[in-house]
C-alpha cells in the first residue's frame, strides 16, 4: 500500500497514537459523477493506500480501518459481493508491500461469515507481517461495536463463571481485555468521512474519549492534506478526560 517511503519516520510528535477512521462516500462519489459505485469502491482502495502512508510517515503507530459493517450485509448482493472480491484482491496484490514497509496488519470481526479462501487469505496476511511494529494497521470487516461488547461478554462467561453468581465482581478491565482489539490503545482521534455524523457502531466501547472529527469530503478523495487539517484540529483540541482545565493546567507544572 505505500510507494517509496518508509512508515517508521515521524514528522511530527503532534499526531494521535491510534486514529481510527470509517471511510465513507465510495458510492456517492461515484454516483456524483455518474459512474457506477464499483468505481468509488475501486478509487477508495487507492484512498487506502494514501492514507495508510500518510499516517507511516507522520508517526501514527495504530491505524483501524472500518471496511465492512455486520449491517453492509443488508446492500444490494452486487455490492457487497463486489466488496468482498476488492477485499481478496486487495489481500493478495498488497501483503507484500505491507511486510517490506514493516505494517502490522490484523482484521477484526466476526470472519466466519466469509468464504473460506477469503479466511486463509487474512490468516495468511497477519502472520506474513506478525513481526512487524512500524504501523499497526486494524481493517474491521463484518465488524459491529456491540458485537464486540457481546463477544467480549461471552469469553469473559466463559473463562470466568463464577461472575455470573457475583456480578459485582466485574469491572471494566475484565471486558476490555477481551474485546477483539484489546492490543491497542483505545483511539485517540476518529475521523468520518462523506458528510455523515454518527459512528455507526463502530468502536462503541473503544470510543468513549476520543476526539470525533466529521468531514464532507468523500473517501476516495482523502489523502495527505486531509489528514494534516485533521491531526490539525486534533491539536487544537484539549483532552480533559473529565478532568478541568485548571487541573490539566496545574499538572503541566
Amino acid at each position: 500500500m505505500f510507494t517509496s517511503s518508509t512508515v517508521s519516520i515521524p514528522e511530527s510528535t503532534e499526531v494521535p497514537t491510534h486514529l481510527a477512521i470509517i471511510m465513507d462516500g465510495n458510492g456517492r462519489w461515484a454516483t456524483s459523477r455518474l459512474l457506477p459505485r464499483a468505481a468509488g469502491h475501486a478509487r477508495g482502495v487507492q484512498a487506502v493506500r494514501r492514507v495508510v502512508e500518510a499516517c507511516g510517515r507522520r508517526g501514527v503507530k495504530y491505524l483501524t480501518l472500518f471496511a465492512f459493517s455486520s449491517e453492509n450485509w443488508r446492500r444490494p448482493q452486487e455490492e457487497v459481493s463486489l466488496l468482498m472480491r476488492l477485499f481478496v484482491q486487495t489481500l493478495e496484490k498488497e501483503v507484500v508491500k505491507l511486510e517490506k514497509q514493516g505494517v502490522r496488519l490484523r482484521v477484526v470481526g466476526d470472519l466466519t461469515a466469509f468464504e473460506p479462501h477469503l479466511r486463509e487469505l487474512i490468516a495468511a496476511a497477519e502472520a506474513r507481517t506478525r513481526h512487524n511494529d512500524a504501523l499497526h494497521l486494524t481493517v474491521a470487516a463484518n465488524y459491529g461495536g456491540r458485537w464486540d461488547i457481546l463477544q467480549a461478554m461471552r469469553r469473559l462467561l466463559r473463562d470466568k463463571p463464577e461472575l455470573a453468581q457475583d456480578p459485582d465482581a466485574l469491572d471494566e478491565l475484565d471486558v476490555s481485555q477481551r474485546l477483539s482489539m484489546s492490543w491497542a490503545p483505545e483511539p485517540d482521534l476518529f475521523i468520518r468521512t462523506g458528510g455523515e455524523q454518527r459512528i455507526s457502531n463502530f468502536l462503541v466501547w473503544q470510543l468513549a474519549y476520543t476526539e470525533l472529527y466529521f468531514t464532507d469530503e468523500f473517501w476516495p478523495d482523502f489523502g495527505a492534506k486531509q489528514i494534516d487539517a485533521a491531526f490539525k484540529w486534533y491539536r487544537s483540541r484539549e483532552r480533559r478526560f473529565g478532568r478541568t482545565s485548571a487541573q490539566l493546567a496545574e499538572q503541566s507544572k
